[in-house]
């Protein structure tokens, strides 16, 4: 088994190659096996905490390694409990709503077609990364020499459709304006599962890119700009009051406002937290530390606690668990919820923007617009080779800032600050700057460039 697979998230690579019936196997029984090792005592008896949740998206691929995880899991002694065809944050409600030991969803989110993976999750959606057990699931599969076993588990499967709708839309308020929303799908599990969610609403909702065959008209990164492109030009025609972007596991989305123009995610994780403080005065929101500094701002104007975390769905949960925090937001489009097992949605955050414009009864623009106080670089990609002797040049060259080691290298000035981040993956440093002029931005960025190079074309 090819053990670059395993990320510090999840698995993921390319089928057959990397991700394959094998691989799915192995990890299927070593998932299964290590699931259950963390029930504690009195729960060993409850059928309900032995059984796995599995779940996939609509890639070609998935069909065959779902079976494949689950004859794996079958065969450590686990129970599998199938639910099909699914948007990732359906797993993290299955966990809770059925209180099983974990889930595993087939999935590889934004790449492209021809990769493949698994996101695990632990009870009560815990993230399962490699510091809390990734890498002990990767030790189990590769230790495994054959596909076979003596275990007895057995397979059911569940609709979970009506429970998982009236979960995401008990969240909406109940006075809602008519507003018209267009939704690209991406091809993705938006596809079938926002009209599952939506449909029946009093809400003009355009779809899309809703075909859900595993082919893709754009990749499934909304990150991109390029991919918002149609996205833009249908809420333009419309007169649309909200874009939508979902990437292919719909966990997570990018906006546009009704003039068709991108709205930061950091941006909207300051609109949000305005949103949810006022009803929980004093409450916790992290942000990721790419975020403006008006996200701060922002959280502080409207009473609450501001939490910086470094990047990542598993330091973003655990920060938001462990301050009890109402909510938090990542610069990637994953949006966390307390409500919602403290686990990120995309649909559940759809339905919290439908909620701020019904009551605000302005356009999107006009709340973002006041938010938009200062100028970033956006993230700029760098191909270094010596990654952590360029982020100590930076700490050196800059040493009279406020420096932290929280996520890479990050130095704050009263009118600018930066992040160095080194990429898990691939020789990359990632940069982001912000200033408080565009000229100082400008500035900044071009004394940093002289150092790094020129930015990657990715």
């Amino acid at each position: 088994m090819d053990e670059t697979i395993f990320k510090a998230y999840d698995i993921r690579g390319i089928y057959p190659d990397q991700v394959n019936e094998e691989a799915a196997w192995k990890i299927g029984h070593a998932a299964a096996q290590f699931l259950r090792s963390l029930l504690h005592g009195y729960q060993r008896g409850q059928e309900a905490a032995q059984s796995v949740i599995v779940g996939r998206d609509m890639r070609q691929s998935s069909p065959a390694l779902v079976r494949a995880l689950m004859e794996g899991m079958t065969g450590s002694g686990a129970n599998v409990i199938d639910i099909g065809m699914i948007d990732t944050p359906q797993i993290y409600f299955a966990i809770n709503h059925l209180g099983t030991c974990g889930g595993v969803q087939v999935t590889a989110s934004h790449n492209p077609a021809q990769y493949n993976g698994f996101k695990i999750s632990g009870q009560q959606a815990r993230p399962i990364g490699g510091d809390t057990g990734l890498q002990e699931i990767k030790h189990i599969a590769t230790a495994l020499r054959h596909l076979n076993a003596a275990g007895q588990g057995k397979v059911t499967t569940a609709d979970l459709t009506e429970p998982y709708r009236r979960h995401v839309l008990s969240f909406l308020a109940s006075r809602q304006r008519r507003l018209k929303v267009v939704l690209d799908a991406s091809n993705g599990m938006a596809g079938p599962w926002a009209p599952a969610i939506f449909g029946g609403l009093d809400l003009e909702l355009t779809l899309l890119n809703e075909r859900c065959d595993g082919t893709f008209k754009h990749d499934p990164n909304p990150l991109v700009e390029a991919n918002l492109a149609e996205l833009k030009q249908t809420v333009r025609a419309k007169g649309a009051d909200l874009g939508v972007c979902f990437d292919g596991d719909a966990d997570r989305l990018v906006v546009v406002d009704e003039r068709g123009e991108p709205v930061g995610c950091d941006l909207i994780t300051a609109l949000l937290a305005g949103h949810f403080l006022p009803q929980n005065p004093g409450a916790t929101v992290v942000y990721d530390l790419r975020s403006s500094w008006a996200v701060k701002e922002e959280i502080v104007k409207a009473g609450g606690q501001p939490r910086r975390e470094r990047v990542g769905h598993a330091f973003m949960k655990k920060a938001l668990k462990d301050t009890k925090g109402v909510f938090g937001g990542e610069l990637s489009g994953h949006f966390y919820y307390r409500d919602n097992f403290f686990a990120d949605s995309g649909m559940i955050t759809l339905v919290h923007l439908l909620n701020v414009l019904s009551a605000a009864e302005r356009p999107l623009s006009e709340l973002i617009q006041p938010l938009r106080r200062y100028a970033g670089s956006g993230e700029k990609n760098f191909r270094v080779e010596d990654k952590e002797g360029m982020m100590q040049q930076f700490a050196r060259k800059y040493a009279d800032a406020q420096i932290d080691w929280l996520d890479g290298v990050t130095g704050q000035y009263e009118d600018w600050w930066f992040n160095c981040r080194a990429s898990n993956t691939e020789p990359l440093l990632r940069l982001n700057v912000e200033a408080k002029t565009p000229e100082l931005l400008q500035k900044k960025l071009a004394e940093m460039q002289r150092m790094m190079g020129e930015p990657a074309a990715h």
